[in-house]
């Protein structure tokens, strides 16, 4: 019989609603940007703000912020801390749910 299932495991930086929808998109694409994300996860300006913050403070999400055609523009993507981070979230969540 395999162990059982410990919660107490799962990343607190990945597991938050919005950071996981975040991190599942960045996930799927190279990088993308902030009003990419917020269209993809529904969330306000500042509610993303906050969490992407929190992510790259973990060092899970790449931040860059230049100028296109005179307007700024905020892209993010995973780093390798971060994809690895994200693979390992799967794969506790996989031990869940296999029998």
């Amino acid at each position: 019989m395999s162990e059982p299932f410990d919660a107490t495991n799962l990343d607190e930086v990945i597991h938050g609603k919005l950071r996981l929808a975040i991190m599942a998109y960045l996930s799927a694409v190279s990088d993308a940007t902030f009003g990419e994300i917020k269209q993809r996860t529904s969330a306000s300006d500042g509610n993303l703000s906050v969490h992407l913050r929190k992510l790259e403070e973990a060092g899970y999400v790449e931040i860059e912020k230049r100028f296109v055609d005179r307007k700024p523009q905020t892209r993010a993507a995973l780093t390798q801390t971060g994809r690895t981070a994200w693979l390992a979230y799967l794969d506790q969540l996989r031990a869940l749910i296999q029998p």
